[in-house]
C-alpha cells in the first residue's frame, strides 16, 4: 500500500508534512508517496533521514510544480492548477499508483478534486467530510462538518448511513446510535432539513434514535450525529474555539496565585489528558466520505504527529474497506428500483 501525500497543503508545509511522512514511516512502515516541488521536499527529507535509512526506502517524491492556496477557489484551483501537489495526489489514486489521498491543504479543493476526478460511490449525493469529537465516554463521528453547505434530507440519511459505517469499521462500535442535531428533541422541533431527516430515517434500518440537542453532544450517549455542512463546520470550529479558550483561562486562573501552582502541580498529568482528549492530531484528520477512493483531509495547522496519524488513519480506511461496506449500506436502504436512497422521496 502506498498513500500519496500532499507535501505542498498545510500551514507549515512541506517541513511538517515530510516530517509526519518520516514518523508514519519510522512507527507504521507506511509507504508514503510525497507530492510536491521535489527540490523543497527532498531537502526536507534530509533533515530528518539518511539516504541508505530503512525510511528512505518507503518514501518516494514524486514532482509537482504548482501549489493550491488555500484562500483558492476549489473548482477554479483544481481545473487550471492541473500540476498541484493536491490534483497529483488525488491522480495517483485515480491511476491506482497510491491507495488514498491525504492533504492538510485546502480543504474544498479536496472536495472538489474528489468528486472530479475520483467520483461519487454509487447511491451517493453528496460527499461528506466526517470528524471524531470527543465526549465523556468516547468518540462520536459528527458529519457533514464543511463539504455541503446547503443539503436535502436524502443527503443527510446518506450521511447517516455513511457515519454509521464508519463508526462500525473504524472506531469499532457494533451497533451505532445515529441521531439528527437539532434545536429539540420533541417531533414537532427543528426545520424542514431536520424534520423530514427524521421521517426517513425512523423507519429504516439504522439504529436511528432521534434528535439530539447541541448540549448533549459531549454525554456520549449518541455515535454518530448528522446535520448540515453549515451548522457541522460551526460546531466543529466552536468546539475547538471553546477548548482553546478554557485552557488559556486555566493557565491564567493557575498562574494568578501560588496555591493554583500547587495544585495544579498535583493535577497536571490530569489536566494534560484532557488536552490529550481533544487533541486533532490523535485523529489526525477528517475522512471525506462517499468518493470512489480514500481521502483524509487534515487540518490546515497540522503538525507532524498529526500528519502521522492521518497516514495511520487512510491506511486504516483502506484496509477496512470502508467504501465497500458504505455501498452495502447505502444499498440496504435504497428502495426497489432506486440507485440513490430516498432521492424521489424529497
Amino acid at each position: 500500500m502506498k498513500i500519496a501525500l500532499d507535501a505542498m497543503g498545510g500551514d507549515h508545509a512541506p517541513g511538517v508534512v515530510v516530517e509526519g511522512a518520516v514518523l508514519a514511516a519510522r512507527e507504521y512502515s507506511l509507504q508514503t508517496i510525497l507530492v510536491g516541488d521535489e527540490t523543497l521536499v527532498k531537502a526536507e527529507l534530509a533533515k530528518h533521514i539518511k539516504p541508505d535509512s530503512p525510511e528512505a526506502r518507503l518514501i518516494t517524491v514524486h514532482h509537482a510544480s504548482e501549489v493550491v492556496g488555500m484562500g483558492e477557489s476549489p473548482a477554479v484551483a483544481i481545473k487550471k492548477k492541473k500540476d498541484s501537489s493536491l490534483r497529483v495526489s488525488f491522480e495517483l489514486v485515480k491511476n491506482g499508483e497510491a491507495s488514498a489521498v491525504v492533504s492538510a491543504g485546502n480543504s474544498g479543493a479536496a472536495m472538489a478534486a474528489g468528486i472530479f476526478l475520483l467520483k461519487r460511490l454509487k447511491g451517493v449525493e453528496r460527499p461528506a467530510i466526517a470528524t471524531c469529537v470527543p465526549t465523556k465516554k468516547k468518540a462520536l463521528v459528527l458529519l457533514d462538518v464543511g463539504g455541503n453547505v446547503d443539503n436535502k434530507p436524502s443527503h443527510l440519511v446518506q450521511f447517516a448511513a455513511m457515519g454509521d459505517v464508519y463508526a462500525k469499521h473504524i472506531l469499532g462500535y457494533e451497533k451505532p446510535r445515529v441521531a439528527v442535531l437539532n434545536n429539540g428533541e420533541e417531533e414537532g422541533k427543528g426545520n424542514e432539513l431536520t424534520r423530514g431527516t427524521n421521517e426517513l430515517l425512523k423507519d429504516g434500518p439504522l439504529n436511528y434514535i432521534g434528535y439530539v440537542e447541541g448540549k448533549e453532544l459531549f454525554d456520549g450517549d449518541v455515535d454518530v450525529v448528522v446535520t448540515d455542512g453549515f451548522v457541522g463546520n460551526v460546531v466543529l470550529k466552536l468546539t475547538e474555539g471553546l477548548v482553546g479558550s478554557v485552557m488559556e483561562m486555566l493557565k491564567e486562573e493557575i498562574e494568578a496565585s501560588t496555591s493554583a501552582k500547587i495544585g495544579y502541580l498535583f493535577a497536571k498529568g490530569a489536566f494534560g489528558n484532557l488536552k490529550k482528549r481533544f487533541d486533532y492530531a490523535e485523529y489526525g484528520g477528517a475522512p471525506l466520505l462517499g468518493i470512489d477512493g480514500i481521502c483524509i483531509i487534515s487540518h490546515g495547522g497540522s503538525s507532524a504527529r498529526a500528519i502521522k496519524n492521518a497516514l495511520r488513519r487512510a491506511k486504516e480506511n483502506v484496509d477496512r474497506n470502508v467504501n465497500e461496506h458504505i455501498l452495502e449500506e447505502l444499498g440496504a436502504l435504497a428502495k426497489p428500483g432506486e440507485t440513490v436512497p430516498f432521492k424521489r422521496s424529497v
